[in-house]
């Protein structure tokens, strides 16, 4: 789950980071106050779910209130194209106001999850403001890692190792690790996935503080987390797959025309594999998991059928606790209940597969029951 990054920096600040003061605004006037507060001044910053926004036109110094009104009015309701956004972009919903900062140096620092050594692990650069995957691709070595020990966390000299390696003035340092220190326990209090700071800044009157600020969080602890819940903005998010979640089913959207609904991730995975191999593109990852009842096939084909780019539906479930009867018969249900019109293969292993075959066969539908994986994806492919 992502958050906005006022809501970040507003989590961030009660673990002790440093923050520029600012507030959210969802109208031009509102903004315009939150300026009054600051002073008259200062920087007005598109609030979307994803990064690039400066480069795209969605980040403006504002140095008289005249100004902050102008650019919130540019900015608010705008279509915000970034690399993240793809070529659709994001309309802007509401704004960080920010006070105006002098930065004097510019660095990166980031928390994630290397899964190779089951450890957390803690990034730094002194190349800030810079996509670190750009940096990663032809820098390398101007990333430092530290990999933190869980049973005893992120030690103190770990913090001023990288705070020296990045070049942090000697004299802000223990700031710096104080920064790092309130970072690593946030991250790990909260179950996020991704902690990114870019920039991190000092500025001219000394302090070591977040720019900008991106924390993501691990979907499957949020029920710890009701606080961080709330923060989800439904806006940000793929309606298809906000609506999936209300049924438990696992769908991520994807560019293709074949609609896929399998059980379990593996298989969905290795089903979208084969559907490409044989030519074709997958319209979405969803995983039904052990339980394909008809209500939960039913809505899984309504989300599928939703995207207007899906031509067909490859429906692929091993039957293990599962019977495949039992499967045929609520496909065959949800088939009837939407009147689906668009061609459809199912394949079928398992338990009981002979009697879900029959079962799909004598449907009286369109349903072409096929024989392997290899199989399905072939026919679903020459069918769209």
């Amino acid at each position: 789950m992502n958050i906005h990054e006022y809501q970040a920096k507003a989590v961030l600040a009660k673990y002790g980071v440093a923050v520029p003061s600012g507030k959210v605004a969802f109208t031009v006037e509102e903004a315009v106050n939150v300026a009054k507060e600051l002073g008259g001044s200062g920087v007005v910053k598109a609030q979307i779910h994803a990064g690039g926004r400066g480069k795209a036109g969605g980040v403006k110094v504002s140095k008289t209130l005249a100004d902050v009104e102008a650019n919130a009015k540019e900015i608010l309701g705008k279509t915000l194209v970034t690399h993240q956004t793809g070529p659709q972009g994001k309309v802007v919903k509401r704004l960080l106001v920010e006070q105006l900062t002098d930065i004097q140096k510019e660095y990166y620092i980031g928390l994630v999850l290397d899964r190779a050594q089951n450890r957390v692990v803690m990034m730094a650069s002194a190349e800030g403001g810079m996509e670190i995957e750009e940096v990663a691709a032809k820098t390398p070595e101007k990333i430092f890692r530290e990999t933190i020990d869980p049973a005893v966390g992120l030690l103190p000299f770990q913090s001023r190792k990288l705070a020296f390696s990045i070049g942090i003035p000697s004299k802000l340092v223990n700031k710096a690790v104080k920064f790092m220190t309130g970072l690593y326990t946030c991250f790990v209090d909260k179950d996020c996935s991704v902690a990114e700071i870019n920039p991190l800044v000092v500025t001219g009157d000394g302090d070591v503080m977040a720019l900008d600020a991106k924390l993501n969080f691990d979907d499957n602890a949020l029920y710890r987390h009701p606080d961080i819940e709330e923060l989800r903005d439904f806006d940000e998010e793929d309606p298809k797959e906000t609506e999936a979640k209300k049924f438990e089913l696992n769908y991520v959207a994807l560019d293709g025309n074949i609609g896929c609904m399998v059980n379990g991730a593996g298989l969905a995975m290795a089903t979208m594999d084969t559907i490409k191999y044989y030519g074709g593109e997958p319209a979405n990852f969803l995983d039904v998991g052990g339980g394909a009842t008809e209500e939960r096939v039913t809505e899984a084909f309504k989300i599928i059928l939703s995207d207007e780019k899906v031509k067909g539906i490859l429906v692929n479930i091993f039957g293990g606790i599962m019977k495949c009867d039992v499967i045929a018969n609520a496909v065959v249900a949800a088939s009837k209940q939407i009147s689906l019109d668009k061609p459809l293969v199912v394949r079928l292993e398992g338990t009981n597969v002979d009697l879900g075959k029959d079962i799909l066969n004598k449907s009286g539908l369109n349903i072409v029951a096929a024989d392997s994986l290899a199989d399905a994806a072939q026919r679903i492919v020459g069918l769209v």
